[in-house]
């Protein structure tokens, strides 16, 4: 590992602070940066995160695809966890908090928006930063793919009906421009990117693919650090104005990442998968799709409310949290099964 890699958190950490800091210093500059978007989806991120996600896609070897379905367990964690459990645990969670926990310090209405910021964070499935945990942990890319590919399917059918019957509302309006386009910029355009270098590389100097991913790595992870920066940049001002809300808000958030991390865990222990694939279907369920969580909180809710805020401290509390659980992995290799060329 480099130097990058090797004090990774510590860039973070340095990142979130840069980002509080410089977001309330010169706060015109994150608001004009954020201001470039389409469909609710900032271009700037996007750009960054397709810089974090292109390496791994280079590495995908189309043969190892099709071999997924010789090795179904880990897909069927993924789904089962992401469907079934994930958002109605997350719902659980909030009204425990909310109604219960909290209630002394939060009025009943604003409780109420909270646990529907925290629904639709349960019920949307990371895409874009799935990649990157997965290359972390010394996933399998051709089978990260896939699982994220059949998430972004199931989504498309799944994701306002759940919603509709945990939120208690008739009529959900899925941001469909938000879904298609994060879908398009973080999945089928790196990945098509992906492919023609593969291609390219393996026709002319095959021995030079090692080569390019050791160069690539750096921006790759530079390109999350830009992304930490903006994001904490883009809501400074809530951070300092709001705090004991944030933590509030953040720690029925951690409760149910680190609890979904760990039931995971167990599962993929019970079912002997490797780390390549059980790693990431650890971390795929404990992650959140939080440009349509936040598209969807804003539509229904408005922009100023305790559903969007809350989706917002998702975003925040995502990184700090997925590097810790990618810590957890890599620290212990052996709560996965060992590597078998047979299906896991």
């Amino acid at each position: 590992m480099g130097i990058f890699e090797r004090y990774l958190s510590l860039w973070v950490g340095l990142g979130i602070v840069s980002g509080v800091v410089l977001g309330s210093v010169v706060p015109a500059f994150f608001e004009s940066v954020a201001a470039i978007e389409y469909a609710r989806v900032n271009l700037v991120v996007a750009v960054l995160i397709w810089l974090m996600i292109y390496p791994m896609m280079v590495q995908i070897d189309f043969r190892s695809v099709m071999e997924v379905g010789q090795r179904p367990r880990g897909l069927f964690l993924t789904l089962v966890v992401n469907w079934l459990i994930k958002p109605f645990s997350m719902a659980a969670i909030g009204v425990l908090f909310f109604e219960y926990l909290f209630a002394p310090w939060v009025d009943p209405a604003t409780a109420q928006e909270y646990i529907a910021g925290m629904i639709l964070l349960g019920v949307a499935p990371c895409t874009a930063m799935v990649f990157v945990w997965s290359r972390l942990v010394q996933g399998d890319p051709a089978y990260t793919l896939v699982q994220v590919s059949v998430n972004d399917l199931i989504m498309v059918f799944a994701f306002a009906p759940i919603a509709a019957f945990l939120l208690g509302v008739t009529d959900i309006a899925v941001p469909w421009e938000t879904l298609l386009l994060s879908t398009l910029l973080y999945v089928v355009l790196p990945l098509a990117a992906g492919v023609m270098t593969r291609r390219q590389i393996m026709r002319r100097r095959p021995a030079a693919l090692a080569a390019l991913l050791v160069a690539l790595k750096p921006w790759s992870v530079m390109g999350l650090l830009a992304t930490v920066v903006l994001l904490f940049g883009f809501q400074a001002g809530t951070l300092l104005a709001q705090p004991l809300v944030i933590a509030m808000i953040a720690i029925p958030l951690l409760l149910q990442t680190y609890g979904i991390f760990f039931l995971t865990l167990l599962a993929a222990r019970l079912l002997r998968l490797p780390r390549a694939v059980g790693g990431p279907a650890c971390l795929i369920g404990t992650s959140n799709f939080f440009e349509l969580a936040v598209a969807v909180a804003i539509s229904l809710f408005g922009l100023h409310s305790g559903a969007a805020l809350a989706t917002v401290v998702g975003v925040l509390v995502e990184v700090p949290v997925m590097l810790s659980l990618v810590a957890m992995i890599n620290r212990f290799p052996g709560w996965f099964a060992e590597e078998r060329p047979v299906p896991a």
